[in-house]
Formats: C-alpha cells, structure tokens, sequence
C-alpha cells in the first residue's frame, strides 16, 4: 500500500476549535472534496488525549481509504497502526526511525534543502515534505526553501516530494515548472470556514498545474 499513496492533496491538521466534533467535521469535508492524505499534528497534546484523539480520526480516515500520517509520535502511529509517520529534523534520525517501525509504513521527513533531502533518502525515507516554501503563520520560525532549492532536490532525490508552508489557491501555480507530487496544506483548508470548499478549490489549483 504504501508505495501507491496518493500524496496530491495532503492536509496537515491543527486544532483551532475545542470542539471535537467539528474538528472531525471539517476533516471529513476536506476528504470528500479532494484531500488525499491526512497528517494528524499535536504538538502540546498530553498522550493520553492524543492517543484517543487519533483513535477517531483513524476510524474516520478508514472510513474513506485515506492514509493517516502522525507526526513526530512514533508510539501514537504505533499504537493505533496509521499508515506511517512524519518526523522532522530534530526528531528521532530518520534511519532509527525505520527500524522501529519496520519497511511497511510510511516514514515522512522533513527537509528543506539537498543536503537534508539526500540523507533522508540514504536513511529510508519513504517521502520529503520540504519547505517551507514561503513564510507562514503556523511555522514562522521555519527556513524557507528556494525554488532554486527545490530544483536541485528534485533532480538529484528519487522519492516523492510533498511541498509545504505557505501552500495555497495563490500560490501553487508558481510550483509549474517543478514537478513535485503533492501540496501540503494547513491554514488555507483547517482556517477556512468551508473545508470542502477550500479543497475542492485547491485541487483545481493542482489539476491546472497538472495538466501544464
């Protein structure tokens, strides 16, 4: 399975809302109208809570055949068995990474130029999110990566390479003359008032670029 995963429409979750419900809600919307994968990301969330709170967006995400990517908790991606696990930089290396979970899941890392990307490759990595791309809100402290940048990951790294940071309607038609293989979102689905819209919107978006 992991091998044919379809990374074109990849929603990165933050809880803005305390209500649970429309959390869901809002993910299952996203899916029903183009998003492909799902990252569930916590980063303040005791373990417990995040352990339940997985549970229910796996049970929702099986629902649908999409695969659930946790970040940086290889315990939760465990013990509730995602699909894999996203890591960054300074998380757990990523090929200590790979022998815990074994060659069946997904490994997911973060690079933001060809020398991370290369390693990460080296390592086991199953795909890049690199970025961020432009600057953004929900990572202002991220670098951000050149198309420059991007180039060169992409000639020189043979696994699928999911953009990130400051992905949007306007800003993906510049990703044209860079094959990349999916776009990464956060803000411009999880802040939108109508999720479905948003991607909906967002994969016209990628099929133009696409079709290019």
């Amino acid at each position: 399975m992991k091998n044919n995963i379809d990374y074109t429409l990849y929603l990165v979750t933050y809880n803005h809302v305390s209500d649970f419900e429309k959390f869901c809600y809002k993910i299952e919307k996203a899916i029903c109208n183009g998003v492909t994968t799902v990252q569930l990301r916590e980063k303040k969330l005791e373990t417990n809570l995040f352990y339940k709170k997985a549970l229910k967006v796996k049970e929702l995400t099986d629902k649908y055949n999409v695969p659930l990517i946790i970040n940086d908790r290889i315990d939760i991606m465990l013990a509730i068995d995602a699909a894999g696990v996203h890591l960054g930089q300074s998380d757990m290396p990523a090929d200590i990474a790979r022998k815990i979970i074994g060659q069946n899941k997904i490994l997911g890392i973060s690079a933001s130029n060809l020398t991370e990307a290369k390693k990460a490759y080296e390592d086991g990595a199953d795909y890049l999110g690199v970025g961020a791309m432009f600057a953004t809100q929900t990572k202002p402290d991220a670098d951000v990566t050149s198309m420059k940048e991007l180039k060169k990951i992409r000639e020189n790294v043979d696994i699928p390479i999911v953009v990130i940071g400051g992905i949007n309607c306007k800003t993906i038609s510049l990703f044209s003359k860079i094959k990349v293989d999916g776009f990464a979102v956060v803000s411009a689905i999880m802040s939108e008032k109508d999720s479905g819209k948003a991607s909906k919107d967002l994969i016209e978006e990628i099929q133009k670029v696409k079709i290019r």
